[in-house]
């Protein structure tokens, strides 16, 4: 029999290997697929803050297919994944995570990049397990994926395949069943002790999360944007800003961006000519932007809120220096808010 070829979706995350390498293990050609949505979450905090200095800079997708070795195609689908956000048939997690409509999506392009003549593979694997996330890894909705990407039965999930009916892969005899396996449940204790018989002791950490959008703080930074410009929308910066600092709204028109740490400082740095942004003059502090239409009155309270972050926070007046995108520059000298006279509310 011709040697069959498998499109297999690759997270980074320890059940997306372990699905590929059971597969693999049966002589099928795998090859990795991941797609980047802009809400990942690996990477980007870790690389910029000095806190996650010691942890490694990797790309964990890009690091399973080494350790597979086989071939891994990144794809970035941040745009079209915006209708996933912004309107998801089957509704958000407990918070704005999509997830049953972020697999169907993540199949159907599987499905139909796999499937192009120049690629021609045979069907999709996906880490799947039934019961581990409780808005897309049910057994009833285990069939509402495979039939709304347009996949059927030849979506393969070889973590529980044996607990669901057989697709076209084990009935033609592609794969053999009874190599596959029947996990189910939130334990990842069978996950780790397959992970020790391939030999694979470094993987992500298991029920890590990989999206911003399961996340509450980031989820509540998200609806706050929503609700402030009045429309559910959003650009690949705003997703990105949402990732850094502290988010400061005194009122609905304009919010402040304020750098936590050296690293957040640096990457805001990168955004300074879009927005109006503060920095304190003759002491340490933070990089704030300001999102929104502020009024004078406004730049001036966003001024003594930088200052309460800086190094001259127990000072009489701190010098706050606005620079405006019109490349006008305004010197401040601005009393330095109390905490106490920072509500929590204005805390996004």
């Amino acid at each position: 029999m011709t040697q069959k070829k498998a499109v297999a979706l690759i997270s980074g995350g320890l059940d997306s290997m372990l699905a590929a390498k059971v597969v693999m293990e049966q002589g099928v050609h795998v090859e990795g697929l991941n797609f980047y949505t802009g809400f990942c979450v690996e990477g980007h905090t870790h690389a910029i803050r000095a806190r996650h200095q010691a942890r490694p800079k990797r790309n964990n997708a890009l690091w399973v297919a080494q350790q597979l070795g086989i071939k891994l195609h990144i794809i970035d689908v941040s745009e079209q994944y915006k209708d996933i956000v912004l309107r998801p048939k089957h509704g958000y997690g407990q918070h704005l995570n999509p997830c049953l409509d972020c697999k169907i999506f993540m199949v159907n392009k599987a499905l139909a990049w796999g499937f192009m003549d120049a690629n021609g593979f045979d069907f999709v694997i996906t880490g799947e397990v039934i019961g581990q996330r409780p808005k897309s890894q049910r057994k009833a909705t285990m069939p509402i994926i495979a039939k709304e990407s347009g996949a059927d039965d030849l979506l393969l999930r070889p973590l529980c395949a044996k607990r669901l009916a057989p697709t076209k892969p084990e009935r033609e005899g592609w794969v053999d069943r009874e190599g596959l396996h029947g996990f189910e449940g939130r334990s990842r204790k069978p996950q780790m002790a397959l992970a020790a018989e391939f030999g694979f002791a470094d993987y992500a950490q298991p029920a890590g999360g990989c999206c911003f959008l399961t996340d509450a703080a980031y989820a509540a930074k998200l609806s706050d944007l929503w609700q402030a410009r009045g429309e559910r929308d959003y650009d690949l910066d705003d997703i990105m800003l949402l990732k850094v600092g502290r988010h400061i709204r005194p009122a609905r028109h304009y919010k402040l961006i304020v750098g936590r740490e050296a690293g957040e400082n640096r990457f805001l740095e990168g955004y300074r000519k879009r927005f109006l942004h503060l920095r304190t003059v003759g002491v340490e502090g933070p990089l704030a932007l300001i999102d929104g239409a502020p009024s004078r009155g406004d730049v001036r309270l966003a001024a003594q809120v930088l200052a309460r972050y800086s190094q001259g926070r127990d000072a009489a007046q701190v010098g706050v220096s606005a620079h405006h995108t019109n490349g006008v520059t305004e010197a401040l000298q601005v009393a330095p808010l109390p905490a106490s006279e920072i509500p929590r509310a204005w805390h996004v």
